[in-house]
């Protein structure tokens, strides 16, 4: 059959807030116009992320019942360390209470001022850890992975030549690499097995260890399954696991490809790494056999991770995001391509050309979507990715992304279609966006708690 149907039955229903535009422009100005500053209670169609949104299946609610809440060596830990050992293959196992947290620690201790940690992009907790303790988050993504509209696979991949000419000037400031999969800065794209295979060839001439950000392995699993050559007839499970015997660690959000609400973890194998790890998340997290999780979070993510792993889900789950995809592009709406694993996202700089980045297009589209449909999503531009120079003048990010992800098994087909038709509204009317200013910030992750306000010009014109 053509159809591809949801791979599940909807046990349970939570009702949609169904609001007002007058009402959505109201607690957007009592936001700052920022939607993370937003109730849910405001919020029609919560695409902002899809860490920690997701459904989670009968198999992981009946798992949670049966949690042990043991301090040490729970019979859950147990549960949960089994399956990230047969998945992974890594020696060392440490739940913490969700991905940062993994990036943080590993940061604070393998890290120190002046070090460089290459990736083929960096997100934004992974960046603001690293840049946290004095090091650089350099992203090398390939030419290929800039093009936003290059319809080419695996634009997720990092420049080989460019890890090459960074090790040969600056090895010695170099004390591990990363590569993330897939790629949620470059548009959800995915990175190849050989591009990984290839990164692990060049890091082991100079002995640099190799860490995968896994948040989305299980998606990545399946863009290599669907289209790079020698996979097709291999299991996700096998080619996650031959992903992960290129790595010497992992970060993982658990909120992703866990498909769990809250927990991630580090795993490694090196016995100095993990003492050093052990010893701070002791400190900061927890006994390292619960991490800061209750014992039902670890049988959630337990289970979650296998569940990722199933074809069928993710077959459904490609398939509507590339759904989404397909009508937008019909529409002349420009978005990334190919559509990625977990979203989809929007040009902001080519949907607004009459915005300058100084004017943080993406923050203009995020609040029109808003106010038009009750829609919320993020800005992954100038605000996440910029920063301020030396001098105070704005520096714009590489890109001006809007991102709407998924939740993993919550929306159906007429909740995407609304989505798909807010977009076409809001594209018809785009030039009416306003360019915003940021009166208010935070130095590090700004773009959570920033205030903005609309610019004041002659040109000026609200949606309406």
């Amino acid at each position: 059959m053509h159809t591809i149907i949801e791979p599940f039955r909807i046990k349970m229903t939570e009702a949609l807030p169904i609001t007002t535009r007058a009402h959505r422009e109201k607690q957007l100005k009592a936001a700052h116009y920022n939607v993370f500053l937003l109730n849910a209670q405001d919020i029609t169609i919560d695409m902002l992320t899809d860490s920690g949104t997701g459904a989670m299946s009968a198999s992981q609610w009946a798992a949670m019942m049966i949690g042990d809440e043991s301090y040490a060596g729970s019979l859950s830990w147990q549960k949960f360390e089994q399956t990230v050992r047969e998945i992974t293959g890594f020696t060392h196992i440490f739940p913490t209470h969700q991905g940062r947290a993994a990036e943080r620690i590993l940061a604070a201790t393998r890290l120190k001022p002046g070090d460089i940690v290459p990736n083929n992009s960096h997100f934004d907790t992974t960046r603001a850890n690293i840049e946290y303790v004095g090091a650089q988050a350099l992203d090398l993504l390939t030419q290929q992975g800039q093009d936003l509209y290059s319809d080419k696979m695996f634009k997720g991949n990092m420049d080989i030549e460019a890890l090459e000419k960074l090790i040969k000037s600056k090895r010695k400031n170099i004390p591990f690499c990363m590569i993330t999969v897939t790629n949620n800065t470059g548009g959800g794209q995915p990175v190849s097995m050989a591009n990984m295979k290839a990164i692990k060839a060049v890091l082991k001439k100079h002995n640099i260890p190799l860490v995968i950000d896994c948040c989305r392995y299980a998606e990545n699993a399946y863009f290599i399954k669907q289209y790079e050559k020698g996979y097709a007839d291999k299991s996700l499970l096998q080619i996650a696991r031959e992903m992960f015997a290129l790595a010497d660690g992992t970060t993982m959000s658990a909120k992703k490809d866990g498909l769990a609400n809250i927990g991630g973890f580090f795993a490694c194998n090196s016995d100095e790494w993990a003492d050093d790890f052990r010893n701070l998340l002791i400190l900061t997290e927890g006994f390292p056999t619960y991490g800061g999780l209750a014992g039902r979070d670890l049988e959630a993510i337990a289970v979650g991770l296998k569940e990722a792993l199933e074809f069928d889900y993710q077959h459904y789950r490609h398939a509507t995001v590339q759904y989404m995809a397909s009508r937008l592009i019909e529409r002349k709406i420009p978005i990334v391509r190919p559509a990625g694993g977990h979203a989809v996202f929007l040009n902001a700089g080519g949907f607004c050309p009459h915005l300058s980045p100084a004017d943080f297009p993406g923050i203009g589209v995020v609040n029109s979507l808003y106010v038009e449909g009750g829609i919320r999503c993020v800005e992954l531009g100038s605000v996440m990715f910029g920063r301020v120079g030396k001098d105070g003048k704005e520096m714009p990010g590489p890109r001006e992304l809007v991102r709407l992800a998924f939740p993993r098994r919550v929306y159906t087909q007429s909740h995407f279609d609304y989505v798909i038709e807010v977009l076409d509204t809001v594209w018809r009317k785009r030039q009416q966006i306003a360019p915003v200013r940021i009166t208010k910030q935070a130095p590090f992750l700004r773009h959570f708690t920033a205030h903005f306000e609309e610019k004041k010009t002659a040109a000026r014109r609200r949606i309406a």
